[in-house]
């Protein structure tokens, strides 16, 4: 871990020391030759570090040297950061850009001063490297220029037989006859079908490929079978040459050329189905898997490989077809596994209750894989008292080194090919506590805020680069659970117990998880990223330290946060880049929080008694990200937020007591997010107006404007707004407020940009015309409106392509759901809400039906023409629709304080419909699985008797307030898959 912080940092300083501000800087304080020798310095570190990192595994002195530089290189880095945030702290000087970079390192007032102080900072880190760096001639270092990286000379070739012991394997038969399956009975149009298995270390990957590989009916399915260990190193010549020679059984000339072993290998394939497992490919060049796969295409249609790989990433260049991904053992399978290796050798009694429940703790971290229960219980097999097996137990199982542990010494290898900084963010991810569910746009977050993820592209942003970090540490499987949303917003994903166990393990050091009073005292000047239990805060003397995080135990209550507290912080932790202070009963930002001039994120969400934010958070111009959500009485932002001009990410949700916005905040073009902007109801508090949003268009996610009801000069104001510039804005909420009619605020002067997914507007109280933009948003997947608007029908949502979700509350005067489809035919099953899945309607009292040029009759069926082809969730409440389209795939159906009109209809339809899911007719409500039916009056026993025939899939019944239910139905008890019945204010 520590040659992969260095060679970031130096890799960092590097590019600082290298800029044409610094550079000035250096002739102006006559610093150059100082200067220009750190970058030669710097630059010869950086050429071993690679080499030395490898090597330190092996010399403790040379481990110890490493350390040293990544020390050194952190201290340069943190005056670096001086040097620029004294800059930015001058930053209000006209000129040049070139000129303001030089000029802004200067105060008027003590230049000479400051210069002295910095030019003796900047000899002494020169010559502190440049101590450190002479001791590079002891070691016998190879620069990274000319390392040989693709040749055997530098990697392990590992062969592995195809042999396994069957006695030994435990819990995979169903995964056994789910890859036979694949291997014997799936076939493909392709001439070659490859088959990836992908599972993080010791889960047993190449054991489940050895199964079906040494399976009879497998050998006698193909004609040709061959194994090749592929390992690291991924070289198509040594590969074709190891599949030769498992085909003709004997060593090939190590002199053959690439064209000799290529003719060979033909005439071996050559119309033969052959079975190739390549087992352990770390390769992701797409070039070289295409140059190999090309040459074994001449067997015969029906040949399969089998590769077996810790990278997703592999499996989707590889292959086409879904990933067969491999879990862990269920808990019974890993029991049984234990019990058979821990207890082989009968030193241990495993009926004894007392070894049972200890190798059952034991168990939990191993979290059901097989390489880490088998060195567990290979440790335990020849320890047969209770007293051994405590002992192990007290270890920690996630403390045992490297050496001593052929798990992690396996995971590591994952760890070891990352990219140095992948490396860094990964070992970041030891901070969180074990099974935490990780936001990962968060991660991200801290990520930037510590220098780890780097701007190559600059059409890019910070926040994509490094989510696209996150996206690679996914598919070489470091994370797992990752949710299916599209972007880093709302996304969570956990680590693997191993994995956790490995991040510990690499970040050794140089981070800790701070819980108690003695591991409060190891942190020491190594340590530069803790988590803490806040109430030890005050113990630690960690003027190093660049995080300091906390994770809230939701059966916990809420720290005090003392004044006390925020002493110690700022005093003893200045260097802090990352500050998490959430949940912790804060009521008052002491003014000194400006010394903290090198952070990057700060936190203070969920502390509601939070009301007002010091002016000196300001000062704190490196601010990356500032986060005040749920700080429901903080009334008001700092003045001069302006100054802040790194701000990214601004988020203050559920701030209700927020009155305003201060003027400036249309200056921080850098704003990325915003999750609220608050008009000022009477301008009395001096606050921006709607324009400041003009230049921030490089918003993402979601802006929830506030107050819109009391901006005068509405139609100038909004356009200033300029909200259909703003393309990367994925949500939009309008929130109108006041009792007065808004006819003058027109929502057309408020067009988004055609990018948009989800809008709400709500209390609007305008003409009854909708906005003629919405037809252009084209992308939108949500739409909700909230009353009381004057509209008497909506525009035509039905053809807007992606909508998925819709919801239509408090409308009092709306008529029509829909006036521009009056005349759906059975040619139109699925152009009507092709793709609505939610549909939400709620106290509409004046609804007659969808259509409005469509004349309303219990028995005109016309209205069955048109379908809701992917519902699945639909509710109606306090409306009194008449009539419904077909919803063949509807889940949930919730009628509150409405007609029975409309599902008598549907019932009572002959026709069938198709479901574009399944391609197969289905009967009027035949999926509907949850039933809710709420204060319908003229509902009775044998209403509701006729209904629950239709509803044979039903699991869900919800009965409440029905007046005239005497009794219950029949039929209930031909509900074979009800699971729950719900009765409640019912005779």
């Amino acid at each position: 871990m520590a040659d992969a912080i260095a060679f970031d940092l130096a890799t960092e300083l590097i590019t600082k020391l290298s800029s044409r501000a610094l550079s000035q800087i250096g002739l102006w304080w006559n610093l150059k030759h100082d200067i220009d020798d750190l970058k030669r310095t710097v630059y010869a570190i950086k050429d071993v570090l690679l080499d030395a990192g490898e090597k330190s595994v092996t010399y403790e002195g040379l481990r110890l040297w490493v350390e040293q530089v990544t020390d050194a290189l952190y201290d340069a880095d943190d005056l670096l950061d001086d040097f620029s945030t004294e800059a930015l702290r001058k930053d209000l000087m006209s000129g040049n850009k070139l000129t303001k970079e030089v000029r802004l390192f200067f105060s008027s007032s003590n230049q000479f001063a400051y210069s002295l102080k910095m030019g003796r900072k900047i000899k002494a880190i020169k010559a502190r490297l440049a101590s450190i760096g002479s001791e590079v001639q002891m070691y016998d270092f190879a620069s990274r220029f000319s390392r040989v990286e693709t040749s055997f000379m530098t990697k392990k070739w590992q062969q592995m037989h195809s042999f396994v012991c069957e006695d030994e394997i435990i819990g995979r038969d169903y995964d056994e006859v789910a890859l036979l399956k694949l291997v014997l009975g799936f076939q493909s149009e392709e001439n070659l079908y490859i088959i990836p298995i992908v599972g993080i270390g010791g889960l047993g990957k190449t054991t489940l490929a050895r199964l079906v590989y040494n399976d009879e009916m497998v050998k006698r399915h193909f004609e040709l079978m061959m194994w090749v260990c592929v390992s690291d190193v991924f070289d198509v010549k040594a590969i074709v040459k190891t599949i030769i020679e498992c085909v003709t059984y004997k060593p090939l000339d190590q002199n053959l050329d690439m064209d000799q072993l290529q003719k060979q290998l033909q005439d071996k394939i050559d119309g033969k189905k052959y079975l190739l497992v390549l087992d352990d490919v770390w390769n992701e060049d797409v070039q070289k898997w295409l140059s190999l796969k090309n040459l074994l295409m001449g067997g015969a249609k029906g040949s399969k490989i089998i590769l077996t790989t810790r990278s997703m990433k592999v499996a989707k260049i590889t292959s086409n077809c879904l990933p067969y991904v491999l879990k862990g053992l269920s808990d019974d399978d890993a029991w049984s596994l234990f019990k058979k290796i821990a207890f082989k050798e009968g030193y241990a009694d495993s009926t004894n209750s007392a070894f049972v429940e200890m190798g059952k703790k034991m168990l939990e971290n191993c979290a059901g894989v097989p390489l880490a229960i088998k060195t567990i219980g290979g440790m335990l097999s020849f320890k047969g008292t209770l007293i051994e097996w405590q002992s192990l137990l007290d270890r920690q199982f996630s403390r045992i080194s490297l050496r001593e542990n052929e798990i992690l010494d396996s995971l590591g290898l994952s760890y070891n090919h990352l990219p140095s900084h992948l490396k860094l963010c990964f070992a970041y991810c030891r901070l969180y506590p074990k099974d935490h569910a990780i936001d990962v746009q968060t991660l991200v977050q801290f990520w930037i805020a510590q220098g780890f993820v780097k701007q190559s592209n600059p059409s890019q942003s910070l926040y994509e680069i490094g989510f696209g970090y996150f996206q690679d540490l996914v598919e070489r499987s470091f994370f797992q659970e990752v949710g299916e949303r599209y972007s880093g917003e709302g996304l969570t994903c956990k680590m693997h117990d191993l994995m956790h166990d490995l991040a510990i393990f690499v970040a050794k050091t140089n981070s800790i998880v701070v819980d108690s009073n003695f591991s409060a005292r190891e942190v020491g000047g190594k340590c530069r990223h803790i988590s803490v239990n806040p109430s030890l805060i005050p113990l630690i003397k960690g003027k190093r330290l660049r995080t300091l995080l906390h994770f809230p135990n939701k059966r916990e209550e809420s720290q005090h946060m003392s004044d006390e507290t925020w002493d110690s912080i700022i005093s003893n932790c200045i260097h802090l880049r990352v500050l998490k202070l959430d949940n912790l009963d804060i009521n008052k930002v002491p003014r000194s929080i400006h010394k903290l001039k090198h952070l990057r994120y700060l936190d203070l969400s969920n502390n509601p008694k939070l009301k007002i934010l010091p002016k000196g958070i300001c000062k704190i111009q490196n601010l990356q990200a500032l986060k005040l959500d749920w700080c429901s009485q903080l009334k008001e932002l700092p003045k001069k937020i302006e100054n802040l001009v790194n701000l990214t990410h601004l988020t203050c949700e559920q701030c209700h007591s927020l009155t305003h916005m201060p003027r400036g905040i249309g200056m921080l073009t850098s704003l990325q997010t915003l999750s609220g902007f608050v008009v000022d109801k009477d301008g009395s508090h001096g606050g921006a107006d709607l324009s400041e949003l003009r230049g921030l268009n490089n918003l993402r996610g979601q802006l929830r404007i506030k107050n819109l009801g009391f901006v005068k000069n509405a139609k100038e104001i909004f356009r200033a707004a300029n909200l259909k510039e703003k393309q990367h804005l994925r949500s939009l909420v309008l929130v109108w407020s006041g009792d007065s009619d808004d006819d003058d605020k027109s929502l057309e002067d408020l067009q988004p940009h055609p990018n948009l997914e989800s809008l709400l507007v709500i209390g609007w109280r305008g003409d009854a015309k909708f906005p003629s933009w919405i037809s252009l948003l084209t992308n939108l997947v949500n739409i909700s409106i909230w009353g009381p608007s004057k509209f008497k029908h909506l525009p035509s949502f039905a053809q807007l392509p992606c909508l998925q979700h819709l919801f239509i509350l408090d409308l009092i005067e709306l008529e029509y759901m829909d006036d521009n489809n009056p005349n759906g035919r059975q040619g139109d099953l699925e152009s009507f809400f092709p793709l609505l899945k939610r549909l939400h309607i709620q106290n509409c009292p004046n609804m007659k039906g969808w259509w409005g040029k469509r004349p309303i009759d219990d028995d005109n069926e016309d209205d069955t023409t048109v379908a809701f082809p992917c519902l699945s969730h639909l509710h109606i409440e306090d409306c009194p629709l008449t009539s419904m389209p077909l919803y063949p795939s509807l889940d949930e159906l919730i009628l509150v304080n409405t007609s029975s009109r409309p599902l008598k209809q549907t019932l009572k339809m002959n026709i069938t419909s198709i479901s574009p899911s399944t391609s197969t007719p289905s009967l009027p409500l035949s999926k509907l699985s949850s039933f809710h039916v709420q204060n319908i009056e003229e509902l009775d026993t044998s209403m509701l008797d006729k209904w629950l025939q239709h509803l044979t899939n039903l699991q869900q019944l919800y009965l409440i307030d029905l007046p005239n239910l005497t009794s219950l139905p029949d039929e209930i008890r031909r509900l074979t898959n009800l699971q729950q019945l719900n009765i409640d204010g019912v005779p």
